[in-house]
């Protein structure tokens, strides 16, 4: 029984991972077309595609040590 419980909160998390996933590389890839179309960025806009990236990079680090399939 305990065991059900388990599989089951995995896959909770494991679907709010991959929410958080698609929601951070959406974040990321607007950041990098912001930063890409400006003529002269600012330190800030440069600093906020890099924390987006790291972001992203983070979440999908931890969904591979997770083995979590991607292609959901």
């Amino acid at each position: 029984m305990f065991f059900r419980r388990k599989e089951w909160l995995r896959k909770e998390f494991d679907e709010k991972l991959l929410n958080q996933l698609n929601k951070f590389k959406e974040n990321w890839q607007q950041e990098k077309a912001l930063l890409e179309r400006s003529f002269d960025p600012s330190e800030e806009v440069i600093c906020q595609t890099k924390i987006a990236e790291a972001k992203y990079i983070f979440l999908l680090r931890e969904a591979k040590q997770r083995k979590i399939n991607l292609r959901r």
